[in-house]
């Protein structure tokens, strides 16, 4: 089900063989009220726990493919829809330990008709989220 919250309640995860977890994985829904080519997303900040990790190494999980920031910035041919799913990929080498834990995004998005001084413009997201399996 797609949810309001730019965070999704489904989707939060460890990620990476279960014997060396390579991150977690939070699910988000479109940043935006109508879809965007995603060259216009400039990457997603994610705090867990207090813990903050950049945009600038965080990658983007869309249709099955994966996107660095470079390759977010290149990618004029790729649109995200509404009601498509994508998933923000965190390095964190181990993963999250099983438990509830404190989530916040700022998708960092861009506008061809905001005046460029003004960009990219946060759509921030919070909320608790558990990890069952480690």
């Amino acid at each position: 089900m797609y949810e309001y919250q730019l965070i999704q309640a489904t989707g939060f995860r460890n990620y990476g063989p279960v014997e060396a977890r390579e991150g977690v994985e939070v699910r988000l829904r479109l940043p935006n009220y109508r879809g965007m080519r995603l060259s216009l997303l400039d990457g997603v900040d994610v705090t867990i726990d207090g813990e903050f990790f950049s945009y600038e190494i965080n990658k983007l999980r869309l249709h099955g493919e994966v996107y660095d920031l470079e390759a977010m910035r290149d990618a004029t041919t790729v649109r995200w829809a509404v009601g498509d799913f994508g998933s923000v990929l965190v390095p964190k080498a181990g993963g999250l330990a099983p438990g509830i834990h404190h989530v916040k995004v700022a998708a960092r998005t861009r506008s061809p008709y905001f005046p460029p001084h003004l960009q990219p413009l946060p759509v921030n997201g919070e909320r608790l989220a558990t990890i069952v399996l480690p």
